[in-house]
């Protein structure tokens, strides 16, 4: 679901492509099944169910891409002014950040073992 919103508000802000509402749904949501039903065509529910945990893996990964500049962002001064974290906040964000970073790359290192 998260990739076809995405595919909407991009073919309709940034390419600025005008498209009836109920097209645009049509293509980007087609475009989005069309991997499951393939899977379920040639692998049945467990290839199913192993695509649809190996795009949880893909979506973990965008964890640290939102959270690495949130930190950044909440750490500087300029831009939060009196609001910004506190020395404490900042240690501690930036090894939960770590973190998530690590275990991203341990969870796809896995995941790939389990899927290649």
């Amino acid at each position: 679901m998260t990739g076809t919103l995405a595919g909407q508000v991009v073919m309709e802000g940034f390419l600025n492509i005008r498209l009836r509402p109920w097209l645009r749904r049509l293509i980007t949501r087609g475009l989005a099944i069309i991997p499951a039903v393939i899977v379920t065509a040639f692998w049945g529910v467990k290839g199913t169910a192993n695509l649809l945990v190996f795009s949880q893996v893909i979506l973990s990964m965008q964890l640290s891409f939102a959270v690495i500049p949130l930190v950044m962002f909440t750490s500087d001064r300029r831009k939060m002014g009196e609001f910004v974290n506190s020395r404490a906040t900042v240690m501690l964000s930036w090894v939960v950040a770590g973190l998530i970073a690590v275990l991203n790359v341990w969870l796809l290192l896995q995941a790939a073992k389990i899927y290649m």
